[in-house]
């Protein structure tokens, strides 16, 4: 099998899928890697590093012609129309935030993975690209913060008297917020930080900040301990009540997005007119419409002797780091898709294989991807069932041979294939609520399909049904990921040997 690394071409991208160590990691482990000509160049790595690594060194036909491409971002429309059904793409490919991209990949006929929709469970957490570089850019953040306030940020004695420190404030306490507290603080500055769910307040106070009470009855917790969009009634008292918080800061970082949504707004304009000059805002919130209402992407605004920045992808101004801890995501995920032959086996059984596709067979997959072009879930059920059964034909019909590569041995280091998959798609970090899991071929334990009736008439199907609940049983959701560090681990992972 080989990986293809094309150049990106967004503008201002710099990252690079794979890095030359980890090309190598995948190299030693018999895989063929080949990288464009200079695709390594934003992120100071040149292409003697790839070539050392063991990729093969080439032009952009060949990189995006092989078996599976990983990219940071989309490609160009012309080059997804190039793409077919036997490739498999990997990237951060903003599913919810343009469907449209996502259906343009199914047209191709291509399988498509989104890094974003990983699910946030700890057998993925190496995974987690989104958490990686969200905490890039909330470090980027505060430095952004730091370096345009026309002050000391930490607390200075000297003989000409004493500096207080610089007062910062952080709206939204997911792990963008979280690294931009953390930093704010080392940096000096005295630290408040908001968050809608009261659940975070612990993690705030542990790096040491202030956390903002509003004393009023907003809590917009959802499933799965992340952030819910508010009604509109309570959407617009928030920017009222933080509106002094906000007049007291010399340093605003917002960081609150709705996957598929317009940001909130959490700073108003009269907010921001009564804060003291020299004072700034950063709004990580910039690409979903901003958090402050002066906000506009991709450009810094200067009102009422404040600077209102608003950068739209702070990870790329990290692009070594950045795509050193991409690329491990990347290589983490490799290892679902890859089975033992060494070719891609798609294995919807697997909850991570199944939250990360957004496009298979010609179709789009995970419903919320699906409900943001105007599509049926019930459809995708169908669709999914169908897929299930061509797969069990095609199995049952291999002559003469023990299969070896059924459903959740994919990823056989990868424990957990009984479990039923979520077909939705959702990341708890990118959405409120988790939708319910839409897999044909897992019913919820106790139950079975279509053919109940004639099952509790068999022998044979009461036993199977069982063995399918101890296989339940057995199979618990494991507790929530972590952030990926930014150390090498340990093991260095390896595909299934053949």
């Amino acid at each position: 099998m080989t990986i293809g690394v094309p150049k990106e071409t967004a503008d201002g991208e710099t990252r690079v899928a794979l890095t030359p160590d980890v090309v190598r990691r995948l190299t030693g482990a018999e895989l063929n890697v080949v990288v464009e000509e200079g695709a390594g160049a934003g992120a100071y790595h040149p292409d003697a590093d790839f070539s050392d690594a063991g990729a093969e060194v080439t032009g952009r036909a060949d990189a995006l012609g092989a078996d599976v491409v990983a990219v940071v971002s989309p490609p160009p429309e012309d080059e997804i129309e190039q793409l077919t059904g036997d490739q498999v793409l990997v990237g951060l490919l903003d599913p919810l935030g343009v469907p449209e991209g996502i259906q343009a990949l199914a047209e191709s006929g291509v399988t498509a993975l989104a890094m974003e929709l990983v699910p946030r469970i700890s057998r993925a957490q190496k995974m987690d690209a989104l958490s990686a570089m969200s905490s890039l850019a909330g470090y980027r953040a505060a430095l952004i913060g730091a370096h345009a306030l026309p002050k000391f940020f930490p607390l200075l004695t000297t003989a000409a008297g004493t500096i207080r420190p610089a007062q910062v404030l952080v709206l939204g306490a997911g792990v963008a917020g979280l690294q931009a507290i953390a930093t704010a603080r080392r940096l000096g500055a005295k630290v408040k930080g908001y968050d809608i769910r009261a659940a975070t307040r612990e993690e705030v106070e542990s790096l040491g900040a202030d956390f903002v009470d509003l004393e009023a009855d907003i809590e917009g917790e959802g499933e799965g301990g992340y952030a819910k969009e508010l009604d509109a009634e309570i959407q617009e008292r928030q920017p009222e009540l933080l509106k002094p918080h906000v007049a007291e800061a010399d340093v605003v970082i917002s960081t609150a997005l709705i996957p598929g949504g317009d940001a909130p707004i959490l700073v108003s304009e009269e907010a921001v007119e009564m804060m003291a000059p020299g004072s700034a805002v950063v709004d990580l919130a910039a690409p979903g419409g901003g958090n402050c209402a002066l906000t506009e992407a991709g450009t810094t605004v200067r009102q009422h002797n404040v600077q209102v920045f608003a950068p739209t992808n702070l990870p790329a101004e990290m692009p070594v780091h950045a795509s050193q801890l991409y690329a491990r995501t990347v290589a983490a995920l490799v290892q679902v898709f890859i089975g033992e032959d060494g070719q891609f086996t798609p294995d919807f059984e697997d909850e991570v294989f199944a939250g990360a596709c957004v496009a298979h067979g010609g179709e789009v997959r995970g419903e919320r991807v699906r409900e943001a072009l105007g599509l049926s879930a019930r459809d995708e059920k169908k669709r999914g069932r169908e897929d299930d059964e061509q797969a069990a034909e095609e199995e049952s019909s291999a002559s003469g041979l023990e299969n070896e590569f059924a459903p959740g041995a994919a990823g056989k280091a990868l424990p957990g294939a009984a479990e039923p998959a979520d077909e939705d798609g959702a990341h708890p970090a990118n959405t409120a609520e988790d939708a319910p899991s839409t897999a044909p071929d897992n019913p919820p334990q106790g139950r079975t399909d279509d053919a109940s009736d004639e099952a509790n008439k068999s022998d044979e199907a009461s036993k199977s049904d069982e063995a399918n609940k101890e296989a339940n049983d057995e199979t618990d959701d494991p507790p929530e990921g972590k952030t990926p560090d930014a150390e090498e681990d340990d093991e260095e992972w390896k595909p299934p040997s053949s």
